[in-house]
């Protein structure tokens, strides 16, 4: 988010228009947890759907209230120490004006908060995919209560509330590759370097289970994040937001096609769960760096993001981290490119008149950006292996191994995906049917 340039005497006034679009932006961001939802749920086995479904559904419940309680005030309130945030008068919301601006802007708190509680929901949610088939539900939606107090508020509040200490250093983060994509990552990744791998990680076979819900998801993720990148600008008025509106469609279409160029060249085929996959690598790589870049730099960001994420998904084969999902591999290392790249692509004609290296501006802006880089990523490793630490140690993070092999939809939400109980009408349903009826009336015979 930037900040506001505004002189006194031209106080903003509320904008219907800006307002309006506001809304509809908060709206598309938050279908884009159902589309996580759907892109998770169809990469898991047939057992772990509903499981997938809920781990990012509940954090649409548990995230609002958190938010509305204390989370926005921790996040945006009147800076403390540049590490946190805090106005009491935004707890519960309890003394918000209906039409009292945002501060510098020409549209209502009110309005500023709930499109900023959609990047706070599915912030978690994106954490989900690394941990599929094995963490007991009460302690995923423990985690993710703890995890939005001690992580996600205070890099927020960093990354983008007045006075937070990578605001006023000058990183770029157009709207979340920090604060969103690398923070999401690297808890992902200090979750599972706790709880271990999944019964049978790299001996059975755990493809998806339905790629058509796959590429539903990555569509509406797609669909939803014109919202999550143009309105963090929070307004219409400058051409910044269209900027990055359409940066996030050039990028995310570089990326798709460099990932399925690099996958067939490296396995042969272009697939389905490539071209998905590496639609979110763009679209994560051009959420930081989209207001700074040219269309031409969006493609760079893109197709280098395509590639490297596509190389980056293997490495826990060699490494041996079970990320089911690929949480660290698109969204870790995804953030983390496209916020360096900042450095070196951004033009001085978008949302600042910052340059980077190959526009003359030297390193500086690199520098900068490697600051929030690395500490938003070590201190979210390292507070979120704690806390699954903790929760593993009182209450267990994982089920049971006869659970998860039998299936974590049935032990965690005693339900399943696909009932075909019920299914019938066919020749082999209808002499099943037509034998238990007749074995029926042998019976009462």
């Amino acid at each position: 988010m930037a900040p506001a340039i505004t002189l006194a005497a031209e106080a903003p006034k509320l904008s219907a228009a800006n307002t309006g679009f506001m809304l509809i932006c908060s709206a598309l961001v938050l279908i884009m947890t159902p589309g996580l939802a759907f892109f998770y749920g169809g990469m898991v086995r047939v057992k772990s759907t509903l499981n997938m479904l809920m781990m990012s559904f509940i954090s649409m419940g548990i995230i609002t209230i958190l938010w509305v309680l204390y989370g926005f005030s921790l996040a945006f309130g009147t800076d403390k120490g540049s590490f946190i945030g805090w106005t009491s008068d935004w707890v519960g919301l309890s003394n918000v004006g209906l039409t009292e601006l945002w501060p510098g802007y020409t549209i209502p708190i009110f309005v500023f908060m709930v499109f900023q509680l959609m990047f706070a929901i599915i912030t978690p949610a994106l954490i989900s995919g690394a941990l599929a088939d094995r963490v007991k539900f009460t302690a995923w939606s423990l985690f993710i209560t703890l995890w939005a107090t001690v992580v996600y508020f205070p890099v927020a509040h960093w990354v983008w509330g007045t006075g937070g200490w990578a605001f006023d250093l000058g990183v770029i983060d157009f709207a979340g590759g920090t604060a969103v994509h690398i923070n999401a990552g690297a808890a992902a990744l200090g979750v599972i370097l706790v709880i271990g791998k999944r019964v049978g990680f790299k001996k059975d076979p755990m493809r998806p289970h339905s790629l058509p819900l796959v590429m539903l998801g990555s569509g509406l993720l797609w669909f939803g994040w014109f919202g999550f990148n143009a309105g963090s600008w929070l307004g219409n008025d400058d051409g910044v937001g269209a900027l990055m509106f359409v940066n996030t469609q050039v990028a995310t279409a570089a990326a798709m096609l460099a990932w399925l160029i690099y996958e067939k060249i490296r396995h042969g085929a272009f697939t389905t769960l490539g071209a998905a996959s590496g639609a979110v690598a763009g679209l994560v790589a051009i959420t930081p760096s989209g207001g700074a870049v040219s269309p031409l730099g969006a493609i760079a960001v893109g197709a280098i993001a395509g590639v490297v994420c596509a190389m980056a998904v293997g490495l826990k084969y060699r490494f041996g981290y079970d990320d089911s999902l690929d949480v660290v591999g698109v969204h870790l290392v995804g953030g983390v490119i496209g916020s360096l790249l900042i450095g070196f692509f951004a033009s001085g004609k978008g949302q600042s008149t910052v340059e980077g290296l190959f526009y003359g501006g030297g390193l500086t802006q690199f520098w900068k950006q490697c600051a929030g880089v690395f500490a938003v990523l070590g201190y979210s490793l390292v507070v979120s292996a704690i806390l699954a630490f903790l929760i593993d140690r009182t209450m267990g993070m994982r089920v049971s191994e006869d659970e998860e092999i039998a299936g974590i939809d049935q032990a965690e939400h005693a339900e399943t995906a696909y009932d075909f109980s019920g299914a019938g009408g066919g020749i082999v349903g209808g002499s099943v049917s037509a034998l238990a009826g007749t074995q029926s009336k042998k019976v009462d015979a």
